[in-house]
């Protein structure tokens, strides 16, 4: 039997190939907030937020002008985002409302609430917050149970002009 993996494993960053890196940078500085820590000249560049090294690294290095992969292919899914309050969720909502990017989803997990949309390169991207684990819905085992349920937006634009 193998050991499980240490708790404090985290997903460190994600390395996104992008078709134009100064679009790319467009989205994920300009709309999500990101700040760029590191460019190396026209074909990479690393952002973050909180001053940390990089969260996401993106590169033209085999993409510079290339199409997504077709519906229908392997690849990324999407990377998810993990914001800390919900009032930060809504702020990232505000932020997409208000340079005109569409969510391709919403919805309310019961561990956490989440957006759904995609980047210009048409990588899936996920924002969202998880709510304190005691909130958790669980069974009468005590296991977890998640589900898939529309998520109140107007809820979470309100918040967001409460701030």
């Amino acid at each position: 039997m193998t050991q499980p993996i240490d708790p404090r494993t985290r997903i460190g960053h994600v390395h996104l190939r992008v078709a134009d890196l100064d679009r790319a940078l467009g989205f994920y500085c300009g709309v999500l907030g990101f700040a760029l820590t590191q460019r190396y000249g026209p074909q990479a560049a690393f952002v973050s937020a909180g001053g940390y090294h990089h969260h996401i690294g993106l590169n033209t290095w085999d993409s510079a002008g290339g199409s997504p992969p077709p519906p229908g292919s392997t690849g990324l899914y999407h990377v998810a985002i993990l914001y800390p309050t919900r009032a930060a969720l809504a702020d990232a909502l505000a932020r997409l409302d208000a340079a005109g990017i569409p969510l391709t989803g919403a919805s309310d997990h019961g561990v956490s609430e989440a957006l759904y949309l995609d980047d210009p390169d048409r990588n899936g991207v996920e924002l969202y917050w998880d709510r304190p684990e005691d909130a958790w819905p669980r069974d009468a085992a005590g296991g977890l149970q998640m589900v898939t349920r529309r998520l109140d937006l107007a809820s979470l634009r309100a918040e967001a002009t409460r701030r």
